[in-house]
Parts: structure tokens; C-alpha cells; sequence
């Protein structure tokens, strides 16, 4: 991996005391000098506190985004994004703050954009090689049904269209309209992977460990459920309708 390339991983908190100091500690271990940048919603148990005091011997590498409430996951990826837009990094990530995703997996997900031309490289629960640590049944099948149902509503050949482990080169989202994404939740994820394709971006997906949170609270929804499934109908609309999510130049 080319360590001239500027990497910033993006890591959205809400209430994560327990896992955010060892999640940047994980991260700032890799080699290729990986920069993080917490965007954190307000958290009323002091992880904004823990992160700043962390900043005291990371400042190069760890920044802070502050926001007032929880507004949403796709808001606070699509400031990060834009944080580190202007900021010029060649790679933007994608992580969950609660270890689900391995840190140490940062740098395939770069190198398959690298070796395989990938404009996006998703880490992936349901390509060979991925597996689901910790989960019951029926939330294995919840997840596995909706990603076929993305599939067969969308066309998109992604395997696991919902993931929430990715990598983005800079190019993607300095071509989309960023401020026209719609959803918040888990039809973020899906929408992002989407009008990137729409855009004729390639997407790779690396086999990945996704392992169910040990500490703090899941950020599942019914609410998040619904807009995923109706979110999907409404994507497959807009692209039959001509509207494409791409920055006006």
C-alpha cells in the first residue's frame, strides 16, 4: 500500500464511551498512517470528552467532528465526507465505532481499490469468505432477505448492499451530490453503493468477519427497517425516471 495516499476513516458515535477509545487506538496501530475523524452526535456520555483527551497526543492524526443531537448516521457520514473532501485525503472509510468491523481490515479494503481498479471496496458478510460472528437466527435471515431484496429490486450485483464497511475513493463522492442523498439509515448505505453504480463507478467487495457489538447499545431500528425497504423502491424510481444523484459542474 502506497503510504503517500492520505486515508481518513470516518466513525460516526452516538453513546460509545466503552468502545472509542480502543476503536482509534486499533486504528492508529495499522501501518500506512490512517487518520480518523469522529463525528460525534452529541453524546450525552462523554465521548466527545474521550476523544479530545486523546487528541493531547494525536492531534496529526485524530479529529473531531461535534454535532448538536442525533441526527442520523447518513448525515454524519455525509459530513465526513465533506470534511475530508476539503481537506484533499484520496480515501474515505467507512467504520463502525463498536468493533463489528475489524480494524485490521482497513488496509485490504485499499488494496482491493488498488489491485483490483475498485472505485469502492465494501467489506462484505455474504461473498465467499465472509462470515456473521454473534448473531441470532432470525436477525441473519432479516439481513440476508434484505440484501436479496436490494438485489432483485435494484440490479445491483453487490452481494451485501447494506454493509456499512467501505471504502471510497476521493473521486466517488467528489462526483456525487452529496447534499441529494436521502436516507439516514441503513438505506444510506444502500443508496451511497447505488448511485455510485448509477455513475459508472466499480464496486469490489473484500470478504469480511462482521462480529456482533460486546459493548454499549445496537442502533437498530423499526424505524430504519421501514426506510430501508421503501427507500429501495424509491431509488429503483428515481433511476427509471432519469434523476441521477451527480454533482452539477
Amino acid at each position: 500500500m502506497d503510504a503517500s495516499l492520505r486515508k481518513l476513516v470516518i466513525i460516526p458515535t452516538y453513546n460509545e464511551k466503552e468502545n472509542i477509545s480502543n476503536i482509534i487506538d486499533a486504528v492508529m496501530q495499522l501501518e500506512g498512517n490512517f487518520h480518523v475523524l469522529i463525528v460525534d452526535d452529541g453524546s450525552p456520555d462523554g465521548t466527545a470528552n474521550i476523544v479530545r483527551q486523546k487528541q493531547q497526543s494525536l492531534s496529526d492524526r485524530l479529529f473531531l467532528k461535534e454535532r448538536s443531537g442525533k441526527q442520523g448516521l447518513g448525515t454524519a457520514y455525509i459530513a465526513g465526507f465533506k470534511w475530508g473532501l476539503e481537506r484533499n485525503y484520496d480515501y474515505l472509510m467507512e467504520m463502525d465505532a463498536d468493533f463489528s468491523h475489524n480494524p485490521g481490515d482497513l488496509p485490504r479494503l485499499i488494496e482491493a481499490c488498488e489491485q483490483k481498479g475498485g472505485d469502492i471496496a465494501v467489506g462484505s458478510r455474504y461473498v465467499r469468505g465472509g462470515k456473521l460472528v454473534n448473531w441470532p437466527l432470525d436477525r441473519i435471515m432479516l439481513s440476508y432477505g434484505a440484501s436479496l431484496y436490494v438485489r432483485l429490486v435494484t440490479g445491483m450485483p453487490v452481494k451485501d448492499p447494506t454493509a456499512g464497511f467501505v471504502c471510497y475513493r476521493s473521486r466517488v463522492l467528489s462526483n456525487m451530490d452529496l447534499d441529494k442523498i436521502r436516507f439516514v439509515g441503513y438505506a444510506f448505505q444502500i443508496e451511497m453503493k447505488f448511485v455510485a453504480r448509477t455513475l459508472g463507478f466499480k464496486i469490489v467487495e473484500v470478504p469480511i468477519t462482521f462480529t456482533d457489538r460486546q459493548e454499549g447499545v445496537s442502533k437498530m431500528s423499526t424505524n430504519i427497517v421501514k426506510e430501508a425497504i421503501t427507500g429501495v423502491l424509491s431509488m429503483r424510481w428515481n433511476q427509471l425516471t432519469g434523476g441521477i444523484t451527480r454533482k452539477n459542474t
